[in-house]
C-alpha cells in the first residue's frame, strides 16, 4: 500500500486522493490485464510462427515471472488453464494485485467516511485483515462476528464496504468462479456475469427464474384500502409500499395532477423471501440484479398493459427489489415503447448500473448507508465512480445500525420525513407533476406463473 492510503499520527488520507488512487489503480490492473491476455495469446497460443520459439519461451516467463506479470495467463485453452492452477496454488499476477490495491483504496476511504467501521473492534480486525492480505483470517473473523453479535448487527456495520470486501474476497480466494464478479466491482463496473461470493452465474439464476409472469385484479381489504396514503409525497409512497407487503401485491394509483392530466404512480415492494408462488422471492431477487427481464418485470408489465393506456405518464417508485423491477422496466426498450416512463424512485435498491432506455427519463437513488442491499451490484453508497447525469443519489446515515431495520420501507419514510427532509423535498418537486388528486387505486396479485 502506498503512504496515501494510511493514516499518519492520527491524520486522515483525504478522500478524494484515495478515490483518485483507486481509479488509477482500477485502470492500470485493466491495462495489465490486457497486456497479459495479449501475452497469453501470443505464448500459449498459434498466432507465432515455428520461429518464434525464442519468443515464446520470453512469453511464457513474462507472464509466470513474479517480476514481471505475475502469474498471469489468461484467455482460453491452455491460457484457462494455467490461471485455474494459479488460483488453486495461490499465485499472484500483477493485474490482480494492482486491483486488490485498488479495492484496499477504496476500503480505506469508507473507513474515513464511516470512523465506526474502526471504532468498532471487531470490524476493525476484520479491516486490518483486508489491508494485511489475510484472507483466511478475514473471513474467520467475520463469522466469529457474525456468531456474537448476529447478521443484523454486522452487515449493517460493515455495509459501507461491504461490497468492496466481497470483492476483495473474490480475488484473494482459492475460488475461481467469483473473480469475474470481484473484478468487475474491483473495475467499477456492476455486476452481470455472476455474484462474488460463490461465483454462482447469473446464466444459473436466470434459468432457475423463469416464470412468464402473471397479474390478476385484486380488491384490497377495507383495513389496507383505508391505509393508502394520498399525500403524493414520496414519503407518502414509501409508507404505500410498506402497508402493502410483500406477498406479490402491486399498487398503481391514477393521479389527476395540477395541469389535469392523468398520470400513474406505480408502487413496487421489496422482496417476500422464499416462494414458489410470488415472483419477488430470493431467486427473483439475485436474478433481477444481474438481468433486466425477470417473472416480477413481466408481471408488472402485463398488469400495466391491462390498466393504463399508451402513451401515458408513469412515475415507477419501488423498495428493494421493487426498485430493481422499476429499473429494469424503465430500461426496457419495448415496455418505454408503450408507458411513458418519466421518472423512476428507488429506494435501497442496488440499481447504479442499470441504465433507461429513454434519456428523459429521471433516476433518484435514496440510500441509507448502513443498509447492505443497495451495495449488492457492486457499487457502495460511498463509490468512487460519479453515476450518470440521469442519476440523483441521496445518501445518509442514521443511529439504527441493524439489518434488515435499516432496510425496512417503514424505516426509509421515517428517515425521509425526519432525519433528510432535504432530499424528501427534492423528490417531491421533481414529482410535483404527480401530485394531485388520486382518483384511483389499483390493486393487482402477482404471480410467478
Amino acid at each position: 500500500m502506498t503512504d496515501a492510503t494510511t493514516a499518519v499520527a492520527g491524520h486522515e488520507p483525504e478522500i478524494g486522493s484515495l478515490h483518485h488512487l483507486c481509479r488509477v489503480l482500477a485502470e492500470a490492473a485493466e491495462t495489465v490485464g490486457d497486456a497479459s491476455r495479449y501475452a497469453s495469446e501470443l505464448a500459449l497460443g498459434t498466432r507465432l510462427p515455428r520461429a518464434g520459439g525464442g519468443a515464446r519461451r520470453t512469453l511464457l516467463r513474462t507472464i509466470t515471472d513474479p517480476e514481471g506479470l505475475g502469474w498471469a495467463p489468461r484467455g482460453r485453452g491452455l491460457a484457462r488453464a494455467g490461471r485455474l492452477a494459479g488460483v488453486f496454488t495461490g499465485r499472484e499476477s500483477l493485474a490482480v494485485t494492482l486491483a486488490v490495491t485498488g479495492l484496499k483504496a477504496r476500503i480505506r476511504a469508507a473507513a474515513v467516511t464511516h470512523p465506526e467501521l474502526l471504532a468498532d473492534p471487531d470490524t476493525a480486525r476484520v479491516l486490518r485483515a483486508v489491508q494485511e492480505d489475510r484472507q483466511r483470517e478475514a473471513v474467520r473473523v467475520f463469522r466469529s462476528i457474525l456468531a456474537a453479535k448476529g447478521a443484523e448487527r454486522t452487515f449493517a456495520l460493515l455495509a459501507p464496504a461491504f461490497a468492496d470486501i466481497l470483492a476483495w474476497n473474490a480475488l484473494t480466494d482459492e475460488n475461481p468462479l467469483n473473480d469475474g464478479a470481484g473484478w468487475e466491482i474491483a473495475t467499477g463496473r456492476t455486476l452481470t456475469g455472476a455474484e462474488p461470493v460463490l461465483g454462482v452465474s447469473a446464466r444459473v439464476w436466470a434459468f432457475l427464474d423463469r416464470g412468464p409472469g402473471r397479474a390478476e385484479p385484486l380488491v384490497p381489504s377495507p383495513a389496507l384500502a383505508e391505509r393508502m396514503d394520498t399525500s403524493g409525497t414520496i414519503a407518502g409512497y414509501v409508507r404505500n409500499i410498506g402497508a402493502v407487503g410483500t406477498d406479490g401485491t402491486l399498487l398503481v394509483q391514477q393521479v389527476e395532477g395540477p395541469d389535469g392530466f392523468q398520470r400513474y404512480v406505480v408502487h413496487l415492494a421489496g422482496m417476500s423471501g422464499v416462494s414458489d408462488k410470488s415472483p419477488q422471492d430470493l431467486l427473483g431477487a439475485v436474478h433481477a440484479v444481474a438481468r433486466p427481464a425477470t417473472p416480477y418485470s413481466r408481471a408488472v408489465s402485463k398488469a400495466l398493459r391491462r390498466l393504463i393506456p399508451s402513451g401515458c405518464e408513469l412515475a415507477l417508485v419501488g423498495h428493494s427489489l421493487g426498485g430493481i423491477t422499476a429499473m429494469n422496466l424503465a430500461a426496457d426498450r419495448d415496455f418505454c415503447g408503450i408507458h411513458q416512463v418519466t421518472h423512476v424512485v428507488a429506494i435501497g435498491s442496488p440499481v447504479d448500473g442499470k441504465r433507461p432506455a429513454d434519456p428523459r427519463t429521471r433516476v433518484y437513488s435514496l440510500v441509507n448507508e448502513h443498509d447492505v442491499v443497495p451495495s449488492l451490484e457492486g457499487r457502495s453508497s460511498v463509490s468512487a465512480y460519479a453515476l450518470p447525469e440521469q442519476f440523483t443519489e441521496f445518501t445518509w446515515t442514521d443511529d439504527t445500525h441493524a439489518f434488515p431495520l435499516c432496510h425496512a420501507a417503514e424505516r426509509y419514510a421515517h428517515n425521509l420525513e425526519h432525519e433528510v427532509p432535504e432530499a424528501s423535498a427534492r423528490v417531491d418537486a421533481a414529482l410535483a407533476p404527480f401530485r394531485g388528486r388520486v382518483t384511483a387505486a389499483r390493486f393487482f396479485r402477482l404471480y410467478d406463473r
